[in-house]
């Protein structure tokens, strides 16, 4: 039916509905069809009727039968649908009525039967080595009545053993690689071929009881494809003339080159043995020159001032220099750049005696032995002068600006006495769990 048409039979349909859901909650109202649900029994599709007098709706479906076999029962209802009265028989709007009927599935119960005897074994499956035998019953101890049946397994298997062996029929194995060319070249007295074998051994054919043996050749041969000429060994041609000499003063080099010519080698001969160059030494008779270095610096002279003037411990600049020599300078060599001689500005504070403080802790030391027993590590505390507040420059020309003074020499410092010493405090300590030493390439063998 197209929609719309229950709106068509009944116009009133939505201006009932809330008077139905007051009715029952369970009434669900669309625009065609309502679903009507009512306590425990099962829900039902019914049209709805015209307004007017409250009238029962139609029979529900009958409910499936209380039993599965023999006689049961079941039952079906209708609903009392409307308002403003009562349905015939006094049946208030939204109440239900019954009926009940008598129902029978099948006329009679299942009855499970019984298992006879276990028959004898049957034969085994196989005529050697090992296979499965089997035995049966029969499900007629009683006979099972209005459908039932046996519990359990009407056939039963088990392995058996023929003791008797069976025969192994022999099956080729895989070729085997093809063997060698009987030559490595074209060209020789015979054509060169190759051979490759099988054995009868996947499995072998069995002694007792016989098997079969395989069938066929078990070696087969082919020729040669694709071989090369056969090579030619290369050889050296005659040495080249000598090149010059690759300097022009003192000792230099001059080179002989020959050619793997005579013949070149061919198709993959081996190529010509030694080394297609030689060198040797070339004397110009003329020495070459060398550049002269710069030495090492000399150490400073002492910090004084002329005319012998004693500044010594006083907060007076003096001057001193050091010198460097240019070492290796042969045959017109180039000469040292640079110059051979610096001065520099300077406090004498050679043997002065100045306040000292103790240096914080020093690093510590490497352990000592580091192969023998009770090896230890230590560090030091040093009593350290503190320089005097000297000006850190000084103007010599006026004009040209100032010039940095250094503190030159070893002054006596002066400090409190510490753990009973006045210059250096040691502190020792143990190296704990020292490892031996063993040479790392002995220890591998």
């Amino acid at each position: 039916m197209p929609s719309g048409s229950y709106e068509f039979l009944f116009p009133h349909l939505h201006e009932i509905g809330p008077a139905l859901t007051a009715i029952h909650p369970l009434l669900l109202l669309s625009r065609d069809l309502v679903l009507l649900h009512g306590g425990n029994s099962s829900p039902f599709l019914s049209l709805l009727p015209e307004p007017g007098a409250p009238r029962w709706s139609m029979w529900s479906a009958w409910s499936p039968c209380s039993v599965s076999c023999m006689e049961g029962s079941q039952l079906r209802h209708q609903r009392c649908l409307g308002q403003g009265g009562l349905c015939s028989g006094e049946g208030q709007p939204g109440s239900l009525r019954w009926e009940l009927q008598a129902c029978q599935d099948k006329d009679c119960c299942p009855e499970a039967g019984g298992w006879s005897a276990w028959g004898p074994w049957s034969s085994c499956s196989v005529t050697c080595a090992q296979g499965l035998r089997s035995r049966q019953r029969a499900c007629d101890q009683p006979i099972p009545k209005c459908g039932g049946s046996c519990p359990g397994r009407e056939t039963e298997t088990e392995p058996c053993d023929t003791e008797v062996p069976c025969p192994t029929h022999g099956v080729w194995a895989a070729w085997g690689p093809w063997g060698p060319c009987s030559a490595s070249c074209l060209g020789g007295p015979q054509a060169p071929v190759q051979h490759r074998m099988r054995t009868c051994s996947s499995p072998a054919p069995s002694v007792q009881p016989p098997g079969r043996p395989c069938s066929g050749q078990a070696y087969e041969k082919q020729g040669c494809e694709g071989l090369p000429p056969c090579p030619v060994d290369g050889g050296w041609g005659p040495w080249g003339s000598t090149s010059p000499c690759s300097v022009t003063c003192g000792l230099g080099r001059i080179r002989q080159q020959r050619l793997c010519s005579q013949p070149p080698p061919q198709h993959g001969g081996a190529a010509c043995a030694g080394d297609a160059t030689q060198d040797g030494l070339c004397d110009t008779g003329k020495p070459c020159p060398v550049d002269g270095h710069w030495g090492p610096w000399e150490p400073w002279e002492p910090c004084a001032r002329l005319p012998n003037f004693q500044i010594a411990c006083e907060n007076v600049p003096g001057q001193q220099q050091r010198f460097r020599k240019c070492e290796g300078r042969l045959h017109q060599g180039q000469r040292c750049p640079g110059h051979f001689q610096e001065s520099r500005h300077c406090y004498n504070i050679h043997r002065c005696l100045l306040d000292g403080y103790w240096t914080a802790w020093g690093p510590w030391s490497l352990c000592q032995p580091p192969c023998g027993p009770s090896p230890t590590r230590s560090r030091h505390r040093h009593c350290t002068a503190k320089l005097p507040a000297y000006s850190p420059t000084v103007t010599t020309v006026e004009g040209q600006g100032e010039k940095n003074v250094t503190f030159w020499g070893s002054p006596r410092p002066r400090c409190s006495e510490l753990q009973g010493q006045k210059e250096k405090v040691e502190e020792k300590r143990p190296c704990l769990h020292p490892p031996p030493c063993k040479d790392p390439l002995l220890a591998r063998t």
